[in-house]
């Protein structure tokens, strides 16, 4: 029945800390045990609603210097200047000369490149660390996951950057709308190859990805519905000199085509529009956003409630996500505690609840490679891989190893201090990723009062870290290890290794 839609069953108006916390953890990165009292206060609806809401200011955060539209322009002459000088020698050069120009001219741009793609991956890091509108930035990675694409083809930094400003602005917005935006996105084109694709020899890798990977999933189209696609996305280019993209008629196929049983002179935007009347469009989307949210292989029943809801909102993910987080099921205990932390919500909540503002210089970097997750390089056009993938011998080590680094324990289990004044280039290298850092306060963090009670200590640490309480025998290790090490006073170093030990196991890898 048209209007009609099914709802998921909504949990009680009343809450508890622990689903504060978890809400916090998965529409956000988590937050420290103020941030998440001041959050429970809110009450359910008024919590969900703050996160829904919430923008940062226009200026907060602004992109880094190259990726602003003048020096971008700027950027884009001194690149095709530089592939003019590569492709033109002149007539007094050698051919050795020549190539070694071109070696220089292209490591040149390789250096400028890796740079300005380190500097956006910082930029990013710190905007989620500090942002006030958690779940916009949450939302810009699920979309850069969904829509994924890579610096490692794409080149260049500045129209990675822009595309991460588009998923920004759409973050909680249409779908749809953002589905069109993505087809005309720079960074999806050179990823794609679709500024390639011309009549008489359509490129089909935007066809085929956008039906099975971004809006329909795998058996819900047939090979000439891609065919057939693939004619119609031709024309599209963007331009060299400026980023733009724009519909070249002369290099579109305007004949008819016939797409999901429906026949016309369609272009690019006519196919989404019709991929967009599927109704298993809506039920592919909400399933994977539930699924990012809350646990893998939702219930069919959910999926197809979810699916009427973001059908019948236009494709609004607004009403979508309220109903998530307002659902009985969404705070349930196949969803709460059972989510493996991709890395860059280890990385993030680990900074919010050992209240760290500022991430120590090279970590967060670092902290990428290691674990698997590196922002503006997901493997290829599926994205990552998420759940128990995260998590191997290898990445497992990483994960103790960098929570040290942040709680400011040394690879001897020694507790480290910022360095002071001028920087020493013999350690350089060695301490990159502890340097330029305060670290924790241990004093916020245990204050003394719970320093003289072990287990008051311990069970405030475990609220800190876990937001509900631990197995019995896993709390008597940590009251029994906080027992040896306390002597005449508890020190900042004592509790940086409680911390860590705390941090250091399979518990702390969930949320």
């Amino acid at each position: 029945m048209q209007g009609f839609i099914r709802m998921i069953p909504k949990a009680a108006d009343s809450w508890t800390l622990r689903e504060a916390a978890h809400l916090l953890n998965r529409a956000g990165f988590g937050g420290s045990p103020d941030a998440i009292r001041a959050f429970h206060t809110l009450g359910r609806k008024g919590a969900v609603e703050s996160l829904l809401s919430a923008q940062d200011a226009p200026d907060e955060f602004p992109s880094p210097d190259w990726a602003n539209k003048e020096q971008a322009l700027a950027s884009f002459s001194e690149h095709r200047e530089r592939m003019r000088q590569m492709k033109m020698p002149t007539a007094e050069m050698t051919p050795q000369k020549t190539e070694e120009t071109r070696r220089r001219l292209r490591k040149e741009q390789q250096i400028q490149d890796r740079q300005r793609g380190l500097e956006a991956q910082s930029w990013w890091v710190n905007r989620m660390l500090r942002s006030k509108a958690p779940l916009r930035e949450k939302m810009t990675l699920f979309w850069h996951d969904h829509f994924a694409t890579s610096l490692q083809k794409v080149k260049q930094p500045i129209i990675m950057v822009w595309q991460n400003d588009l998923f920004r602005r759409h973050a909680t917005g249409s779908f749809k709308n953002l589905t069109h935006a993505v087809m005309m996105d720079a960074a999806m084109m050179r990823y794609l190859d679709t500024q390639d694709s011309r009549k008489g020899k359509p490129n089909e890798n935007f066809a085929r990805e956008i039906m099975e990977l971004f809006t329909l999933g795998e058996g819900h189209y047939t090979e000439n519905d891609v065919h057939e696609a693939a004619r119609a996305f031709t024309g599209y280019q963007f331009s060299l000199n400026t980023g733009a993209v724009q519909h070249n008629k002369r290099r579109w196929d305007e004949t008819p085509k016939t797409i999901f049983g429906k026949t016309g002179k369609f272009n690019g935007a006519d196919v989404i529009d019709l991929i967009f009347e599927q109704p298993q469009t809506a039920r592919f989307m909400a399933g994977k956003i539930w699924e990012f949210f809350a646990y893998e292989n939702p219930p069919p029943r959910a999926v197809e409630a979810l699916g009427d809801t973001l059908r019948e909102s236009n494709y609004e993910m607004v009403p979508l996500l309220r109903e998530i987080f307002l659902s009985k099921e969404f705070y349930g205990e196949t969803a709460m505690g059972t989510q493996i932390k991709c890395p860059i919500q280890y990385i993030i909540q680990l900074h919010k609840e050992l209240e760290i503002v500022d991430s120590p210089r090279g970590f967060a970097h670092n902290a990428q490679q290691q674990l698997g997750q590196v922002l503006f390089m997901p493997p290829n056009v599926a994205g990552w891989d998420w759940g128990k993938s995260w998590i191997n011998t290898n990445t497992l080590l990483s994960r103790y190893n960098l929570a040290g680094v942040l709680c400011g324990i040394n690879g001897k289990g020694e507790a480290t201090q910022p360095m002071r004044g001028k920087k020493n280039p013999r350690f350089a290298k060695k301490r990159s990723m502890t340097q330029d850092k305060s670290g924790p306060d241990y004093q916020k963090i245990a204050p003394t009062d719970l320093r003289e009670n072990p287990k008051k200590l311990v069970d405030s640490l475990v609220l800190r870290f876990f937001h509900q309480p631990l197995p019995a025998n896993t709390s008597a290790s940590f009251v029994e290890y906080a027992e040896s090490k306390k002597g005449a006073s508890f020190t900042d170093k004592q509790v940086a290794e409680l911390c860590h030990l705390m941090l250091s196991t399979p518990h702390y890898q969930l949320c």
